[in-house]
Order: structure tokens, then C-alpha cells, then sequence
């Protein structure tokens, strides 16, 4: 991934309480990890000699927008111009899930456009990425 020219961004729903906004935002992030792990830096030491774990190497800015939006965006990533981004969703059927199981088969037996996001994470060239997002304000 060439940092200097490409963005990742999460759009989450505005309206969810904050304990689902936190865990959609994990769910999203640790799905990025395994799709771009190159993106993760390697393990640091501080001046005791502690090692930590290494972090991502650039800012991922958390933008709001209402499920509508999110939904429209989603849609558009189906797009052939969009298919080189890295897309993780996050929806209200597998925030209902108990077992990876339950969600893989509810999901084959779902129509896409029954689907609500609660959020989605675009990762790749930052014009396309700004394109979908770029007037979005930072959830806060």
C-alpha cells in the first residue's frame, strides 16, 4: 500500500449508541488488519525495554453519516469503477449474530438490499476514497 496515495476511512452510523459505534469501528479494524497487514508497523520498544505491539502507520479518520448514506455508499462500491478498494462492512444482521456460523448462513439466505450498515471501511486510492467520503465529518 503506497501511503502517500491512499486513504482508509470508516464511515459509521451516527444514530448507534456509543457501545455499538466502539464495536463496529473493532469489528472493522481488525477485519482491515487481516486484508492489509502490510499497513501494520512492526512491534516497538519503549525506554524500559517493554515491546508493544505495532499499531497501524497512518491516521484511519471515523466519519458519520445516517444509515441512508452509509447504504448508498455501500451501494456504489459494487461499482466496477470501486472494485480495487478494500471494503469491510459491518451490518445489522451480523451485529445480531451470536456465532460466525449464524452469520454466514443467515447471510446466504439475505437479499443485499435488506441490509442495513451500521458501518463500512474503504481502504485504497485516496481519490476514489475522498470521492465517496471526502465531504463527511468526523464522528465525534
Amino acid at each position: 500500500m503506497d501511503i502517500q496515495n491512499e486513504k482508509c476511512v470508516m464511515v459509521i452510523d451516527e444514530n448507534l449508541p456509543v457501545g455499538l459505534i466502539a464495536n463496529t469501528a473493532a469489528i472493522m479494524g481488525i477485519t482491515l488488519g487481516k486484508f492489509l497487514p502490510e499497513v501494520v508497523g512492526e512491534n516497538v520498544l519503549d525506554d524500559s525495554l517493554y515491546e508493544h505491539l505495532g499499531i497501524i502507520e497512518f491516521p484511519v479518520p471515523i466519519l458519520r453519516a445516517s444509515s441512508g448514506k452509509i447504504k448508498e455508499i455501500r451501494e456504489k462500491l459494487y461499482e466496477s469503477e470501486y472494485k480495487d478498494l478494500t471494503v469491510v462492512d459491518f451490518s445489522d444482521l451480523a451485529q445480531k449474530c451470536k456465532t460466525y456460523d449464524e452469520f454466514t448462513e443467515k447471510m446466504s439466505e439475505t437479499s443485499e438490499k435488506s441490509l442495513s450498515y451500521l458501518g463500512i471501511a474503504l481502504c485504497g486510492a485516496k481519490k476514489k476514497v475522498n470521492k465517496l467520503t471526502g465531504s463527511m465529518p468526523l464522528l465525534r
